[in-house]
């Protein structure tokens, strides 16, 4: 089936998807906790005669297997939403009080559904396999690597993987793709600074906990501009600083909180290794001690090149060349999508959804955040095709 019947037929089932996308849309749930969401792929995924499987928790993964054997594809969405109120004055606004799908994910998911529709009704058409990927927890923790770790990518083997995000600064009916290095990585910190106490008018005899905190701060934004290649990428924020009692007292402890994203993998231990060594010099030369607590998170999410050529020649085929857009600049937002990627080689798209007209403008994260919901049906084809490509590749 060629990309263009995948596209007929979809369009054919835009109201079916826009019913699915809407009902996701007005049940947003956070988390782990997409118990109704993946309920409902379920039952759609079992109607199609697709074999599913839980994992973590309310990871959920289908097999549609084809009409021989052959290579095992991978296609995944994520299902969580986010803890913001939506204030959209639409028919499908959520109805779950601060409980918002304001970054995609219903669509995400809705796309996916779409896909196993197609896909489903085309399984006598190609060989090998294509597994789907629900994912919960994006947005929080992460349920792409406990996936993994219960074996999604295995049984069979996933050869290549494909996934996408909605993007409000691509107009609806195009399609953004980028080589190499799209998300970054990132690794969050605590730190405890801990001095002497003592009154505010004998700053002498005590070790001011807040100052040596301000001093770490100056000093972690030299990692930046003096520890990274200038065409790197790398940001240290401190987003949070507590400490003190008393206006005439001098603290004996404050604690921090920050985050280091990077592109690079060298980058980014490069960064764990600086920034442990300027928090730890620079308390010791304010005569304060720090302990420091890291918690990697998510890694750089780095697209393969064959796998974006194949993507963009069957979007071009999709919609024209002149709705293909190179993405150049990667963002220093992250995405767990990478975790499957460093599994298989992968390429992740962005899908527009903006409409000016409609007031479809907002952010990601907005509170009024919506999409044009013309985009279904092209990502439903986009990806069935991406998934029967792949396998057909030698």
């Amino acid at each position: 089936m060629e990309c263009k019947d995948f596209l007929s037929e979809a369009q054919k089932m835009r109201q079916k998807l826009v019913d699915i996308r809407r009902d996701i849309h007005m049940h947003p749930e956070l988390d782990f906790a997409v118990h109704r969401t993946v309920g409902k792929v379920e039952e759609i995924l079992a109607s199609l005669g697709i074999e599913t499987k839980r994992v973590a928790g309310t990871g959920l993964v289908g097999l549609l297997k084809g009409s021989g054997q052959g290579k095992t594809v991978g296609l995944r969405a994520d299902m969580d939403a986010l803890p913001i109120n939506d204030e959209k004055q639409v028919e499908y606004a959520s109805q779950v009080p601060n409980k918002m799908h304001a970054c995609g994910h219903d669509v995400h998911t809705t796309v996916l559904l779409g896909a196993a529709l197609l896909l489903s009704a085309a399984r006598d058409t190609f060989s090998g396999n294509v597994k789907f990927l629900f994912q919960p927890a994006e947005e929080t923790d992460g349920g792409a690597l406990p996936m993994i770790e219960e074996g999604v990518m295995e049984n069979p083997r996933v050869d290549g993987v494909f996934g996408l995000h909605t993007c409000p600064d691509l107009e609806v009916g195009k399609i953004g793709i980028s080589y190499g290095k799209a998300y970054a990585a990132s690794d969050m910190f605590d730190v405890r600074i801990f001095g002497q106490g003592s009154h505010g008018a004998a700053p002498h005899q005590g070790v001011d906990a807040i100052m040596a905190g301000v001093q770490v701060v100056n000093a972690l934004q030299t990692f930046v501009s003096r520890n990274v290649d200038p065409v790197d990428s790398a940001v240290v924020t401190i987003g949070k600083f507590q400490g003190g009692y008393q206006r005439n007292v001098i603290a004996d402890k404050v604690e921090l909180s920050g985050i280091i994203r990077t592109l690079d993998p060298g980058t980014r231990e490069l960064a764990r290794e600086r920034v442990t060594k300027i928090i730890n010099n620079v308390t010791e030369a304010m005569g304060a001690r720090a302990e420091i607590d890291f918690m990697p998170s998510y890694p750089s999410l780095i697209n393969d090149s064959g796998m974006v050529d194949l993507a963009k020649e069957n979007a071009e085929a999709l919609l024209g060349k002149e709705n293909v857009v190179l993405v150049e600049k990667p963002t220093m937002g992250v995405e767990d999508c990478a975790y499957f990627l460093q599994k298989a080689p992968g390429a992740f798209l962005q899908l527009g959804v903006r409409n000016k007209e409609k007031g479809i403008v907002y952010p990601l994260h907005n509170s009024l955040y919506d999409v044009d919901e013309d985009c279904l049906p092209i990502a439903a084809a986009l990806t069935a095709c991406n998934a029967v490509r792949f396998l057909q590749m030698k």
